[in-house]
């Protein structure tokens, strides 16, 4: 891995990156439920029934995973990107359907249970069973869960399953090595009003908890510390950072710096060579270990046909309700992205990295109801800080990116609905299930299945009734 940084850092020197043009791209992990709405464990046979390469195997046995390929945000691009989404969920369905499961966008399963979260339901993938040894290798004890939020949660588990529970969209966006700073900074800012805005993990093992109960558990479901190291000041695996950074080598270097390798896997490429012969490494080691440290905001190095290039990959949003929303909220993130990292005083010189964290902190709890801090407004309702601060900036951004106005508007206006309605995905779910009433579990179940019928019809969760 040393060796990989140094590399990197000549490669940085010299400007081996190629960049013509910013190009955007985004994976969306999905949860397969049975005919009842609960948990389906059959990942490897509706993968096997979809039968196309951009779809693959997650964590667990009920997750799988889309990558939708890169292009530029111009024009009707992003309406395009959202067509092409539903075109490809759409024919993921109906093969799912063939194998009795059902595909569903959301952060965390309302349904899932205790009972369903084992090392037994891990997908077969042998990287994910050497994942989880190596986890539990280094903690030395049970994995324990837990959340405080409008109820308790208090659990142990003897595996990384709950990591699984978590489904996420990610949003990447390729930039130049000088870009990169100004861009990764400005991702952290931007975390809290993402995830108040977009809010939709409510309910865990039945429990309601926090509007976006994927972050903390997230957070918890992946720490390699136990205790006493975490009292020491060891950083977690799944981390928001420290500081602002001046390169993305800063990052890399952390990484280095501040993490044993999880993975032990060596490939037989030597960078060094590879590189003074005149061609571009892979840098194995540094990718592989750069992908068990779960930064909010990742940097990424790739290459493509040959050709290196860097990416700030944003991981904080969880997925649906529906592809109209995921969308929109992709939308609003590249909109500020063209924008705040531009800005003539940069805001990261205007507050500190731990008020960003305080923020996604309080987003995550609070969802639209938390109180953000932003520079010369101080602390204001999230709702009120997109409305009047954010929004606008966000349709400068994607006029910069060159999208047409009706576009910009549609997307933006799901955003600004959800802002003056109150109504997330996570705010639906709650009073959905707050109204059926009754036994709890049947009652995530039927809000589960009205859910799945909803987010068919596309239309955004701000619109939909109780």
């Amino acid at each position: 891995m040393r060796r990989c940084l140094d590399v990197f850092a000549q490669m940085l020197r010299e400007s081996r990156f190629e960049f013509d043009r910013p190009q955007a791209g985004l994976e969306i992990e999905l949860n397969i439920v049975d005919a009842r709405g609960e948990a389906a464990m059959r990942n490897a046979q509706v993968l096997a029934a979809i039968e196309q390469p951009d779809w693959a195997t997650e964590l667990g046995q009920f997750n799988i995973e889309i990558n939708v390929e890169p292009r530029e945000l111009t024009g009707d691009g992003p309406l395009h990107l959202e067509a092409d989404v539903r075109r490809r969920l759409n024919h993921a369905e109906e093969r799912a359907r063939s194998q009795d499961g059902h595909l569903v966008l959301v952060g965390i399963l309302p349904t899932l249970r205790e009972q369903d979260i084992s090392e037994g339901t891990l997908s077969a993938n042998p990287r994910y069973r050497l994942l989880n040894e190596q986890i539990f290798a280094a903690r030395g004890e049970d994995l324990h869960l837990c959340i405080e939020g409008v109820e308790r949660l208090d659990t142990h588990a003897d595996s990384v399953a709950p990591e699984a529970a978590c489904t996420s969209v990610q949003l990447h966006l390729q930039v130049s090595p000088e870009a990169f700073a100004p861009h990764w900074n400005a991702a952290p800012i931007i975390a809290g009003p993402q995830v108040a805005v977009a809010a939709n993990s409510p309910y865990l093992f039945g429990k309601e908890l926090h509007r976006e109960t994927r972050i903390a558990l997230f957070e918890q479901a992946t720490d390699t510390r136990p205790a006493e190291l975490k009292t020491q000041g060891v950083r977690p695996r799944v981390w928001f950072g420290e500081r602002w950074i001046t390169s993305v080598f800063d990052l890399f270097e952390e990484n280095v710096s501040y993490y044993p390798a999880l993975l032990p896997l060596c490939e037989e490429e030597d960078p060094r060579a590879e590189l003074d012969q005149g061609r571009i490494p892979q840098l194995h080691e540094l990718t592989l270990h750069n992908g068990t440290i779960y930064r909010w905001n990742r940097p990424v190095y790739a290459v493509v046909d040959g050709v290196p290039h860097l990416r700030v990959e944003n991981r904080v949003l969880p997925a649906g309700p529906t592809v109209a929303d995921i969308a929109a909220n992709a939308a609003f993130y590249y909109g500020l992205m063209r924008v705040l990292p531009s800005a003539e005083r940069p805001i990261w010189s205007q507050m500190s990295f731990r008020t960003a964290e305080d923020n996604l902190a309080a987003a995550a709890r609070h969802g639209l109801d938390a109180r953000l801090y932003w520079p010369g407004l101080g602390e204001v309702p999230a709702a009120e800080l997109i409305l009047r601060r954010l929004l606008p900036m966000a349709r400068e951004g994607l006029a910069a990116w060159g999208v047409h106005t009706p576009v910009a508007d549609r997307l933006l206006g799901i955003i600004e609905g959800r802002c003056l309605t109150g109504r997330t995905g996570a705010t639906w779910q709650v009073e959905r299930v707050r109204a059926q009433g009754g036994d709890r579990h049947e009652a995530l179940r039927a809000m589960t299945l009205d859910y799945i019928d909803r987010m068919h019809g596309n239309d955004p969760v701000h619109t939909w009734d109780v």
